[in-house]
């Protein structure tokens, strides 16, 4: 994952656009069907066309929304029986890449998991879930690196660029950020001690939990969203 500090301004711009649209899908205030106008996102979010351009092709390419020639931008339809069988897919994928990464891992590697881990904990203790997220994308893709499968490590970032937002959305419910990063910890250990199978458990179990827990997220957030 690149770091945002890196990135040219323009591309941080579409990013966080890229983000903020993401969530407002996912909760429901662009549902299904909605057609995503250039001008018009332009507008809410105060900038112009070409970052909001460069958004809307960044969620296409992750399966978020679909761009069709002269319809433009339009939310597809993703029920959520579709998102629960991706989370089923994506833990399977993750406990595939933490078994391989206990055995395969090197010291270079361990050491940037560990950064990547410490990285967690700072933004959980800061409160900040949004940066927490962010970073423990970075410990995620340290854990597929690991796994020294290239092909695994394409498909799985895949998967997780399409559940980006629910696993973003998850990150706000009560204590949730510091139960994932208890996770996080144990599953780091078990990388480490070279126990192939209990990371794999760890990264399956961890990932399950987060798509039941987006399942109540986003359930309450329509509510709300719903009577505002």
């Amino acid at each position: 994952m690149n770091n945002p500090a890196e990135l040219p301004p323009a591309t941080r711009q579409s990013e966080r656009l890229g983000e903020q649209i993401e969530e407002r899908i996912v909760t429901g205030v662009y549902p299904p069907g909605t057609r995503l106008d250039e001008q018009e996102l332009a507008n809410t979010f105060g900038v112009s066309r070409t970052p909001v351009r460069e958004a809307l092709i960044q969620l296409a390419s992750a399966g978020l929304i679909e761009i069709r020639p002269r319809r433009g931008a339009t939310v597809p339809e993703v029920g959520a029986d579709r998102v629960c069988e991706m989370f089923e897919l994506m833990a399977e994928m993750e406990a595939m890449c933490g078994r391989l990464a206990a055995r395969r891992i090197t010291p270079t590697e361990q050491h940037e998991l560990q950064e990547a881990h410490r990285a967690c904990e700072t933004a959980r203790d800061a409160g900040q879930p949004d940066v927490y997220y962010q970073l423990n994308e970075v410990f995620h893709q340290r854990i597929y690196e690991a796994s020294h499968n290239s092909f695994l490590v394409e498909q799985a970032t895949a998967l997780h660029r399409r559940l980006r937002p629910y696993r973003r959305l998850q990150l706000r419910v009560r204590n949730r950020m510091n139960t994932s990063f208890n996770e996080h910890q144990a599953i780091v250990d078990a990388i480490i001690k070279g126990d192939s199978e209990l990371a794999s458990a760890l990264l399956r179990s961890h990932v399950t939990v987060q798509g039941e827990r987006f399942a109540d997220l986003v359930a309450t957030l329509r509510d709300f969203n719903a009577g505002a």
